[in-house]
């Protein structure tokens, strides 16, 4: 058992899938000799080369427009964005040609690729440097969108998202980076890419949420103690495709939920499980899916995040309003 950071952990991930598959490769802008701006990379080039873990010009399209050529030749690249705001210069080839190829060619093509994004608020940080756009690709067909909230899982998902031949965005909640836990490298995952896990069961309300919102749900979760509520929390993992069956099951244990991310109210995750489990567990439900999100403005200054971001408090007054049905 080693104790580990969540970007130490992708760093291991990485490295563990580059030595077991030589056609793995990682690219992005700074990612060799600086080992990244948030150094997630941290001396794979200098074990692996230069022709496996490629810095590359400034120019995200370029990055990935790069990838796809790569993906056609029986590679895995691993491409990096270097921030959240920074991924819609490639937004045109990863909606027409990452998410496409596969179905374009009526499946005789495969795009292996896996495109990681440093995401979400909490640092600090100046404009376009702070946002979750998850919803933006999880709406595309062809995609799958996943988050990591804890380094067990960031060592583990990074390398399932790799090995899989669908084209993978594997958002990174870069405030989490330094949140530390026990990895066993030797003990296989627990669960594949694309199911949801319980953190903590309990009966009361069911508090949804992944990446950077993991940890503060489970924070609102011990505080409620205090309040005798006994609050259940699903770490979500996957954006797209939703685990709906951990969703329903947890749902029907508690009969009440809220949904908790950094990413705006309208049409977000949120949105959706809301949706379904309306659609799906309507009979069971004790009072309406809630929401505590971001708000539906650009992400603010610096100075204003702390009022935008979920926090314990929202989290917490969520809670009030679910039980208060």
């Amino acid at each position: 058992m080693t104790k580990i950071t969540l970007g130490k952990a992708i760093n291991a991930g990485l490295r563990a899938a580059m030595e077991n598959d030589p056609k793995v490769l990682v690219m992005g802008e700074d990612i060799g000799k600086l080992g990244g701006v948030f150094r997630v990379t941290e001396g794979l080039q200098k074990d692996f080369g230069e022709d496996r873990v490629i810095d590359t010009p400034l120019a995200e399209s370029g990055i990935i427009g790069t990838a796809v050529g790569l993906a056609l030749r029986g590679y895995r690249p691993v491409c990096e964005i270097q921030f959240d705001g920074f991924v819609f210069p490639a937004y045109d080839q990863i909606i027409s040609q990452v998410a496409k190829m596969h179905y374009r060619s009526m499946g005789r093509l495969r795009m292996p690729i896996v495109i990681r994004i440093p995401y979400g608020g909490g640092i600090g940080a100046v404009e376009h440097h702070s946002e979750s756009p998850e919803t933006l690709f999880a709406h595309v067909a062809g995609l799958k969108v996943v988050s990591c909230g804890d380094p067990v899982d960031a060592y583990w998902m990074i390398q399932q998202a790799i090995s899989s031949d669908d084209p993978v965005i594997f958002f990174e909640p870069k405030r989490r980076y330094h949140e530390k836990a026990e990895l066993d490298e030797a003990t296989p995952p627990a669960r594949p890419l694309h199911q949801a896990k319980v953190v903590r069961e309990g009966t009361d309300a069911t508090l949804f949420c992944y990446g950077p919102m993991v940890k503060t749900c489970l924070q609102a979760a011990e505080a409620a103690v205090e309040d005798g509520r006994n609050l259940e929390v699903v770490d979500l993992r996957t954006i797209s495709p939703l685990d709906l069956a951990t969703i329903f099951a947890s749902v029907k244990k508690t009969r009440r939920a809220l949904v908790v991310h950094e990413a705006p109210l309208s049409l977000g995750t949120g949105s959706e499980i809301a949706a379904r489990v309306t659609e799906e567990c309507f009979y069971h439900l004790e009072a309406p899916v809630l929401r505590v999100t971001g708000y539906d403005t650009p992400y603010p200054p610096s100075r204003m995040e702390d009022d935008y971001l979920p926090d314990l408090d929202r989290v917490l007054d969520g809670v009030d309003r679910v039980m208060g049905y």
